[in-house]
C-alpha cells in the first residue's frame, strides 16, 4: 500500500510540474538561438528569425538572446537589425547590447566559462500588423569576424 501511495504521489508530483512548465511557457511567441561558428561571427552572417504574429493586440516584450564566453574581448555587442513586416516595410535600426558594468563584470547568468545574457529590447510592443515578421541581425562590432559569442537569438512574449 506504502509503494502505490509512493507512486501515485511520483505521479502527482509530474503531472503538477508539467502543468506548471506549460502555463508559464504559454505566453512566449518565439524564443530561438542560432549557434554561431568556432571561428566568429561574420558581419556577412545575417541570422534570420521569422515570428508568425497571430494577435496583435496584447502588448508584447521582446529580448535579444547572446550567449558568448568568459574571454569575450568586449563589455558591449552593437548589431544591426533590419525588420521585415507582413506588409514588405522594413525598418533598420543599431542596437547596444550591454554585456558588462563598468567595473567589467558580466550582468548575464553565468555557468562556468559561458555566460548568458536575455537583454530587453522594447516593453509593452504592439505590432501594427498581423502575420509574418522577420527579424534579420548583423553583427555591427568593428572586428570581422566577431570571436566569442557562441550563440545569438531573440524572444518575443506576451506581457502580462
Amino acid at each position: 500500500m506504502a509503494r502505490i501511495k509512493h507512486n501515485f504521489l511520483i505521479f502527482l508530483s509530474c503531472l503538477t510540474l508539467g502543468i506548471l512548465m506549460s502555463a508559464c511557457n504559454k505566453n512566449i511567441i518565439i524564443s530561438e538561438y542560432t549557434k554561431l561558428p568556432e571561428e566568429g561571427w561574420k558581419t556577412a552572417n545575417k541570422l534570420n528569425f521569422t515570428v508568425d504574429i497571430e494577435d496583435n493586440k496584447p502588448y508584447h516584450h521582446v529580448y535579444l538572446n547572446v550567449r558568448h564566453a568568459d574571454s569575450y574581448p568586449y563589455s558591449n555587442l552593437y548589431v544591426f537589425l533590419t525588420t521585415t513586416y507582413p506588409n514588405g516595410k522594413t525598418t533598420s535600426d543599431t542596437l547596444e547590447c550591454i554585456l558588462a558594468n563598468k567595473k567589467g563584470e558580466w550582468l548575464g547568468d553565468g555557468a562556468g566559462d559561458i555566460w548568458d545574457h536575455k537583454i530587453l529590447l522594447k516593453q509593452n510592443v504592439l505590432f501594427p500588423q498581423t502575420g509574418k515578421y522577420v527579424f534579420s541581425f548583423e553583427q555591427g562590432m568593428r572586428r570581422n569576424p566577431l570571436p566569442l559569442i557562441m550563440d545569438f537569438g531573440m524572444t518575443i512574449e506576451k506581457a502580462q
